[in-house]
């Protein structure tokens, strides 16, 4: 009698590349943590409205609100001072820091699909450091009015230098695209670092700082119309890939025998990315970690089906941010901390843990 052994199928993987992604989990919970993940975006929106110096009801809150969205009739109306501290304070930061949130954790999937490394983030193309520059130069000048625009010019810019440079050194593959943005973005981190140095200096230069460290204190109207277009346009656009981003994780030959033009998908995605990182930075600063913990965290939940994986991504990457931002007004009140420094205080930490979790497994 004869008896054979099963073979072992065995693959090599690139130094540096990010592993095949794992089977996707079967069954209802997919189907559950959408809806959690809303509610519990709900519920941090609520609570942020109503924690700081001043106590707020939840039935305050709710009031304000229903007035301005004119169903005011149905509850009885708060005092005016209440009414301006929920609906022209409270609620443009929380509703910004939700959308940039939101939109940092998209795009940091995003990106770490299509480079297929798992250190990516939305600032890999030098976007972050372009945009702090055109931001830096209109403060110290002193028309802090035209921020969002200097830095979205900016991050626009380091994006064409960037690929320009890609190009001129032997062609625009994603390898070269990266090695490029890490220039480019050195360069303009050393240019902004001179600009500070050579012209801030007293209350413009905390101002700066602060832009610097990420932060969405002062945010209005406008900028929640800003981040949330774009999260809901550009970031809805990102979110419905999601079977094109499976057929890129086993890469790009798999990706094409899959139907898919992976040249022109990839780019049209990175420009994708770039436009909208550069409309949250221009917003809010550069806030790190949001968009590099959030995915590796979102994937120990759901598994690495990205249908899945990046509307969670923007849910729960909504609720991060909000809550980073209510401790950041907080927890020194009556001052407060830039929220770069809350994200990296918790995103740090959070990342040696997933590191080391990924290893132990």
């Amino acid at each position: 009698m004869t008896t054979t052994t099963p073979r072992t199928r065995t693959t090599t993987r690139v130094p540096g590349e990010a592993p095949p992604a794992v089977a996707p989990r079967r069954g209802p919970r997919g189907v559950v943590w959408i809806p959690l993940a809303a509610v519990l975006l709900l519920v941090t929106v609520v609570a942020a409205v109503t924690i700081g110096p001043a106590d707020v009801s939840v039935g305050d809150a709710a009031a304000s609100v229903a007035g301005h969205l004119g169903i005011g009739g149905l509850v009885e109306a708060p005092s005016r001072l209440v009414d301006a501290m929920v609906w022209e304070l409270r609620m443009p930061r929380v509703l910004t820091a939700a959308c940039v949130g939101a939109g940092l954790a998209l795009c940091g999937v995003v990106m770490q699909s299509l480079t297929r490394n798992p250190l990516a983030d939305p600032y890999l193309l030098g976007l972050s450091s372009g945009a702090s520059l055109g931001a830096v130069l209109v403060l110290l000048v002193g028309v802090s009015v035209l921020l969002p625009v200097a830095a979205f010019v900016g991050s626009t810019a380091a994006l064409v230098a960037t690929l320009l440079l890609a190009g001129a050194s032997g062609g625009v593959t994603p390898a070269r695209t990266v090695l490029a943005g890490l220039a480019v973005g050195q360069a303009a981190a050393a240019a902004t670092s001179f600009v500070i140095f050579t012209s801030a200096q007293g209350d413009s230069y905390r101002e700066v700082l602060t832009w610097l460290m990420g932060s969405v204190a002062g945010s209005t109207w406008t900028e929640v119309a800003i981040a949330g277009g774009a999260v809901l346009v550009l970031g809805g656009l990102l979110g419905s890939t999601g079977s094109v981003l499976d057929a890129f994780t086993y890469g790009d030959t798999a990706a094409a025998a899959l139907g898919v033009h992976v040249a022109r998908t990839r780019w049209t995605m990175l420009i994708g990315v770039a436009v909208l990182t550069g409309a949250l930075v221009a917003v809010s600063g550069a806030i790190g970690f949001v968009g590099l913990i959030l995915p590796h965290a979102v994937r120990f939940l759901t598994g690495a089906r990205h249908r899945l994986l990046l509307p969670l991504s923007a849910l729960f990457g909504a609720s991060f941010l909000v809550w980073s931002d209510t401790a950041a007004r907080t927890v020194v009140a009556p001052s407060e901390l830039p929220v770069g420094i809350v994200t990296a205080a918790i995103g740090a930490p959070v990342f040696a843990l997933l590191l080391w979790r990924r290893r132990a497994a």
